[in-house]
């Protein structure tokens, strides 16, 4: 048996079907131990605070904290800290998000065991492992071509997704009609999209806003 330490893991997802089958994927492994779990945003930064962990794997949507804020917090406790995405939301915007808060690394929630294991490694061997499936590396290409939202343009955006018309909208923001007219036909642009509608489904598809479900 290698005297080598073993990498140690903390697992962050609510849900706790998730973390079992990534918690029996590293136990198979000789060279991985998971050193917790956490089932929330909160629980996730107070473990890593007190377990250290060499990687964590962190998903992405969160109770409490979104894994971008939780991702953010690890960072300032330790800038050092290795964290690996792990999300079946795969927006590229979330992935932007977590990319600019420190992530080391993407992998969707399908990806194999291999893959999660390959990944853990390289990361912690001080490699950079974005690109861990060719379905990551697609949306990381995206997420660095397509133009981004203003922040008045994803308010605006959210109250479409929520059925509201102009007028309802204009009210909420202290805008006139006239105004938020302009910033729909400019996200309409922006999303390559014909209608509200389709907007809509692709901002939520890009993770550039969330739609309760």
């Amino acid at each position: 048996m290698s005297d080598r330490p073993k990498i140690r893991v903390l697992l962050v997802d609510d849900h706790p079907i998730v973390r079992e089958g990534l918690r029996t994927v590293l136990e198979q492994r000789p060279d991985f131990e998971v050193a917790g779990e956490a089932a929330d945003g909160e629980q996730a930064i107070a473990a890593y605070g007190r377990l250290r962990p060499d990687v964590a794997i962190v998903d992405l949507r969160l109770p409490k904290l979104d894994g971008v804020q939780v991702i953010a917090a690890i960072r300032r406790l330790d800038p050092e800290a290795r964290i690996v995405v792990l999300t079946s939301f795969g927006g590229d915007a979330d992935v932007s998000r977590a990319l600019a808060a420190g992530a080391r690394a993407f992998l969707l929630k399908g990806a194999s065991g291999r893959d999660v294991v390959g990944t853990l490694r390289r990361v912690c061997g001080g490699q950079e492992a974005f690109a861990a499936t060719p379905a990551v590396a697609e949306r990381l290409a995206e997420a660095r071509t397509w133009p981004g939202l203003t922040p008045r343009e994803t308010e605006v955006l959210e109250f479409l997704a929520d059925g509201l018309r102009d007028r309802e909208i204009a009210e909420r923001l202290g805008l006139t009609v006239a105004t938020v007219k302009v910033h729909v036909h400019r996200i309409l642009e922006k999303l390559d999209a014909q209608d509200r509608t389709e907007a809509v489904m692709r901002a939520v598809k890009r993770g550039l806003i969330h739609v309760d479900t």
